[in-house]
């Protein structure tokens, strides 16, 4: 290596030392660190921005926009309950957890997958009574873990993928890493279960969340399955985080105290008492709906509606009305769910009788064109959208269930000659048609952000290779474990596994590939380089030992009630485990 081939690792030392203090967006720094690759002639413009078409990175994309409309749909709502079922022991309920989100890991994305698991997980530690402690490590785990047993189960997967086709190889099968990653994937879940009873805290259990101070009450009909028919403990809407059954209305009868073996019946009217972030919760579950029918009123396409808090002001022409009386609906073109006046609930009144007063917050149903006409308006102090408040689509899980299969099916068996990307196209296409998810919700979905990383990623390892870097490394390296296969393979997977847990895990993959495949293809000690791409995909994945290695085991840290050193007790030796298995598979199917 001359001095000019050192402009690019200093380049990339410099990115990466950015990207590890974390003081600046990594959107923007890795702008920053492709910009000083192209200014200094490292790489082309062609190449430094290659990753952005390339169809791995698309069709991270595309499968984003799949796992959107699973989500939009409360698909795993329907699965959730019947796969977790109900447990009597920690280790049962481990198991019952770990399995099938490492069954569904392998196809869909882990982020948005820890994220609908989040809420269905937190009232399986309820039901079972299990500190949230015990779970939630787990599932962040068991979803990496299921990820690296199929090429979709990650985008660190195609991410390799990409980088793999790039140097003229044919790409991975979507069960290729199969024999390496199912074999991480049980000996992982294995460990988990024997351990998780000494390394996980037994935390979460009684802490209590930040409340709001204002409560509503809210008024829900069963309108069918799965409520209807169950007790009220079996329906799970015992014991809702921040939200209580206060009554149940059926007929001309009031059941008050609702009691754990109240059975629900279809029509009945539930009378719930909590705050926002609880009622945008319960508006989600599958079996109630709302009990006004002014809801159906705003028009057939609920899915395009949300919850909105306003308070009423002193200049307000609601002062001194009813909601009868203002023909709320009819003017604002919003239906009132609920009250909450002086941060207390308004009880034993219905609501088309509340006369309103300065300072009442009414939370609404509504469409853009409320926000639009009185965001800032002087008829409501404040005008606030809750996130994440889009009405679930229940009805439409089916269709997701079946377009997800489809793009599972598609992906292995490759009729007509479609590809991975044709399936996720397809998929994300079909999602969209078939309003499981909406136009907006698919963008948002997209996630601009990660992708530029990702993207970003290949070009910083590209650098490496084209200046000659990742051969140097790769020779010492090679010299280091003196041609010996096992300690190269082993030695891989420890450099991807450290970096990992600093950086990205595409930017960790993206840096060690070029210098895996080097090693792989040496003259000296060199194997079959398949092997040498999975070790560095199963390494770039295991991010075990920090909450911020990996961006679910961030998700679950608040749920769950973790230190940082929580992660450590437990991930490390996961990891460490984890790298022996993938490197003994390996050695056996090399053999």
């Amino acid at each position: 290596m001359d001095w000019s081939a050192l402009i690019a690792p200093v380049c990339v030392a410099v990115t990466l030392f950015f990207l590890v203090r974390g003081r600046i967006a990594s959107d923007l720094v890795m702008a920053g660190g492709i910009s000083l690759l192209v200014l200094t002639g490292s790489l082309s413009p062609k190449d430094a921005f290659s990753g952005l078409a390339s169809p791995s990175i698309l069709t991270i994309a595309l499968l984003l926009v799949v796992s959107q409309g699973v989500i939009e749909t409360g698909l795993v709502q329907w699965v959730g309950p019947a796969l977790f079922g109900r447990a009597r022991s920690v280790t049962v309920a481990q198991a019952r957890l770990m399995l099938p989100v490492a069954a569904i890991s392998a196809f869909i994305n882990n982020t948005p997958l820890v994220a609908m698991c989040i809420p269905v997980v937190q009232d399986f530690a309820k039901r079972t009574k299990i500190a949230p402690g015990k779970l939630f490590i787990p599932l962040t785990y068991a979803a990496t873990l299921g990820g690296v047993c199929s090429l979709i189960g990650t985008s660190t997967n195609l991410v390799v993928n990409e980088m793999w086709t790039k140097a003229g190889r044919e790409s991975f099968q979507l069960f290729d890493i199969a024999p390496v990653g199912i074999p991480v994937a049980l000996v992982g879940i294995g460990y988990i279960l024997l351990a998780g009873r000494w390394l996980l805290p037994e935390t979460g259990k009684f802490e209590l969340a930040n409340t709001d101070p204002r409560s509503y009450t809210v008024e829900m009909l069963v309108s069918g399955a799965p409520i209807a028919g169950k007790s009220v403990e079996a329906a799970n809407l015992r014991g809702l985080e921040g939200l209580y059954l206060a009554e149940v209305a059926r007929g001309d009868e009031i059941i008050a105290p609702v009691e754990p073996t109240t059975l629900l019946q279809a029509n009945d009217r539930l009378f719930f008492v909590g705050d926002v972030a609880s009622v945008v919760q319960l508006q989600k579950l599958r079996g109630l709906s709302p009990a006004t029918n002014q809801v159906k009123k705003l028009g057939r396409d609920r899915f395009r509606q949300f919850l909105v808090e306003a308070v009423v002001s002193d200049t307000s022409p609601l002062l001194g009305k009813t909601l009868r009386e203002s023909r709320f609906r009819n003017v604002y073109g919003a239906v009132v769910i609920a009250i909450a006046r002086n941060g207390a609930r308004i009880e034993n009144v219905k609501l088309g009788t509340v006369v309103l007063k300065q300072g009442d917050v009414l939370l609404l149903e509504t469409k853009e064109a409320f926000m639009n006409a009185y965001g800032s308006s002087r008829e409501f102090l404040l005008v606030r959208r809750i996130e994440d408040s889009e009405p679930v689509r229940h009805e439409r899980a089916p269709i997701a269930g079946l377009i997800l299969l489809g793009v599972i099916v598609t992906a292995t068996f490759q009729p007509f000659g479609f590809e991975m990307f044709h399936a996720a196209l397809l998929g994300a296409g079909l999602m969209i048609a078939t309003r499981c998810c909406t136009g907006t919700q698919a963008r948002r979905a997209l996630n601009v952000r990660l992708i530029f990383v990702i993207a970003g990623s290949i070009a910083l390892g590209l650098a490496l290779e084209k200046s000659g870097t990742a051969g140097y490394f790769a020779g010492k390296l090679v010299a280091l474990s003196q041609g010996n296969m096992l300690a190269t393979i082993a030695a891989l997977y420890f450099a991807t596994f450290v970096l990992t847990e600093l950086l990205s895990n595409a930017t960790a993959a993206a840096l060690v590939f070029p210098i895996a495949l080097q090693a792989a293809t040496a003259e000296t000690g060199g194997f079959d380089p398949k092997y040498a791409a999975i070790i560095v995909m199963i390494g770039a994945s295991a991010s075990f030992a920090t909450p911020i290695g990996y961006q679910t085991n961030l998700m679950v840290q608040g749920p769950g009630g973790y230190r940082f050193s929580d992660y450590m007790k437990i991930g490390i030796p996961l990891g460490i485990l984890t790298g022996a298995v993938a490197v003994t598979a390996i050695w056996l199917l090399a053999r």
